[in-house]
């Protein structure tokens, strides 16, 4: 499911193949994953041709679970049918540095096309013998074949025929020791006793101690991996493995004891005619930094070797984890946030409430718009709406400071206000009402653009309960819930022009309070059904410069600081008293920008939430 079926079907073309290069699959993956701690495997083969299998560990008890996984890859990967049982378990004696050695032999019951051995890795010692003379018998066939061929221009090539004798291993390749020494930067040739015979150039260069005649291999290198006892016999037995030597410390020039250690990862290969071990390796690097940390530069490996790729991919892969890693930081740096942010939020509501409360027991709510409005605007430009809309607005905005009524939301050619709200007063009605004069004879001071003469507005109020909160998030409001929003609206809806309609509740409220009001009657209230109804026609204490506010801009209503302190207390008690119902603009829910906790701020304050 992860993709590396992939990569373990390349590893080799039969089972010892598949087995002998599993080391070198953990040793790569091992850039990747550097807290990785793989086991080790490794074949043998004895001398009456029977396969056993060398598993080290340095987890315990895991190896009963070998057998069914090598059963499975032999069976799905090589159509081979294999057992295994264990011949030996006990602590490693091998000095590997693994905790747990254990030999399993292998017997291989069938095996189909993809399950046969090669002939150099499943044959027994007869065959192998009978192939070696095959081939010396081909080899001699050849030669004199080549002998007898006379001289012309058709006549293969001498390298041709060179190749072909090389191919059979019968004659030493036409390289000069100089040239493989350059071709093959970083490789130490080493006898059975550890002694350096020869090496690439930039060994030459990295650790010059190692020309030094008759020098031991393990006196300049420790075997980093495999952990096996550094002599000959231990590297012939891994020899499948991929080896990684370090330099020491103690054995480099002083001027690069301060640099990190040479790691040398490659592949030993034993040469039986000389008695002596190649070791064709590569500096073990990860990344750039790596590379300078070391004192190594690209130059310095060999063209042909695919570290350069390894390291320049690899970096660009570390570069997008650690760009995936500050991602995953950030990504939780802002979990957090958010967190403390929502912390924070219901602090700053329960804050918004105490000094906002949301059930308020009694207020005053008016509704006005203007006479015909839907007919001034098909016959006018927009700017000429917007002008008077504007003048409009800006007359009843300057009244509501002047009777300390707040303004709760504008849309179209619909203004409303609350008397009471956010901070409660007792006083509510009448300055909603003194309000309700002033915009009317404000209303004569604005021209309609149709006719050139004043407008007229309808103007509605009602007295009664309502819950109020903030709501939104992208643009938090102040909004105003219940029936009373509702019969407002209704009031306003079914008013009369240059008139201020008044419902039972409201009337209630001003009776006794020096106001001049006469009866309308009984009218059908849409969703109210019969209601008796007023017309406030003037106050009859105020004069019209009272009322426009004309003497003095300070608040009429001064002096209700005290009430407005009482009030509020009275209200706060109430908050569990809720009245259910909730409409829109003309519905009932009303919104507007969130109050000011000063009861004479502007009415055209802009919303805040913090």
């Amino acid at each position: 499911m992860s993709g590396y079926d992939t990569m373990l079907r390349t590893l080799g073309g039969n089972l010892v193949e598949f087995i002998e290069n599993l080391d070198a699959l953990h040793s790569y993956l091992s850039l990747s994953y550097q807290e990785m701690n793989a086991p080790s495997f490794r074949v043998e083969r004895t001398e009456d041709g029977k396969m056993l299998l060398h598993y080290y560990s340095d987890r315990r008890g895991l190896c009963h679970i070998v057998p069914g996984i090598i059963e499975a890859v032999a069976m799905d990967f090589f159509n081979s049918q294999v057992n295994m049982t264990i011949l030996n378990q006990s602590e490693e004696d091998e000095r590997t540095g693994k905790k747990e050695h254990v030999v399993f032999l292998i017997t291989q019951s069938s095996s189909g096309p993809k399950g046969r051995a090669r002939q150099t890795g499943g044959a027994s010692k007869a065959d192998r013998e009978k192939a070696r003379q095959e081939r010396e018998e081909t080899l001699r066939k050849m030669k004199a074949r080549y002998e007898t061929l006379p001289q012309s221009p058709r006549r293969r090539a001498p390298w041709e025929i060179v190749r072909s004798i090389v191919r059979f291993g019968q004659e030493k390749l036409w390289i000069e020791e100089e040239a493989f020494c350059n071709v093959f930067p970083f490789h130490i040739v080493f006898d059975k006793d550890l002694k350096v015979r020869q090496m690439g150039v930039k060994i030459q260069k990295f650790v010059p101690g190692l020309q030094t005649m008759g020098i031991g291999l393990d006196e300049y290198f420790i075997i980093v991996h495999p952990q096996v006892t550094f002599n000959i016999d231990s590297i012939r037995k891994f020899i499948n493995s991929q080896f990684v030597l370090k330099t020491r410390r103690e054995m480099v020039p002083q001027s690069s004891q301060h640099q990190s250690m040479l790691k040398l990862r490659g592949q030993m290969v034993w040469m039986e005619s000389l008695a002596c071990m190649v070791y064709l390796c590569s500096p073990k690097l990860r990344s750039l930094q790596e590379l300078e940390e070391r004192g190594l530069h690209i130059a310095d490996i060999a063209q042909h070797d695919t570290t350069r790729d390894l390291i320049l991919l690899n970096q660009q892969r570390l570069a997008e984890i650690e760009l995936s890693n500050q991602l995953e930081r950030k990504k939780e740096e802002l979990r957090i946030l958010s967190r403390h942010l929502e912390e924070e939020k219901k602090k700053t509501e329960t804050l918004l409430y105490a000094m906002l409360p949301r059930h308020f027991k009694v207020c005053t709510i008016l509704f006005s718009d203007v006479v015909t409005f839907t007919n001034i605007c098909a016959a006018c430009e927009p700017i000429q709406i917007v002008n008077m809309l504007n003048s409009m607005y800006s007359k009843f905005d300057r009244l509501t400071n002047v009777h300390d009524v707040y303004k709760v939301e504008t849309i179209g050619d619909a203004y409303m206000v609350v008397g009471g709200v956010p901070i409660p007063a007792s006083t509510h009605a009448e300055r909603v009402a003194n309000f309700a004069l002033g915009m009317r004879i404000a209303a004569r001071e604005v021209t309609n653009p149709i006719t050139g003469e004043p407008i007229q507005i309808r103007v509605g109020l009602h007295t009664g309960p309502v819950l109020a909160g903030v709501v939104g998030e992208k643009m938090p409001r102040y909004c105003l819930f219940g029936d009373t929003v509702n019969t407002a609206s209704r009031m306003e809806s079914h008013g009369v022009p240059d008139h201020i309609h008044l419902s039972p509740t409201t009337y209630g409220a001003l009776e006794s309070k020096g106001f001049d009001i006469s009866e309308r009657g009984e009218i059908q209230v849409k969703g109210k059904g019969l209601m008796n109804t007023y017309f406030l026609l003037q106050n009859l204490g105020l004069t019209e410069d009272d009322i426009m506010g004309r003497n003095e801009e300070a608040c009429i209503y001064r002096n209700d600081q005290q009430e407005n302190v009482e009030s509020n207390t009275d209200a706060k008690e109430t908050d569990s008293g809720r009245e259910d119902g909730a409409s829109t603009i003309r519905e009932g829910l009303v919104s507007a920008p969130l109050p000011d906790a000063h009861p004479n701020a502007g009415s055209s304050r802009l919303c805040y939430l913090l």
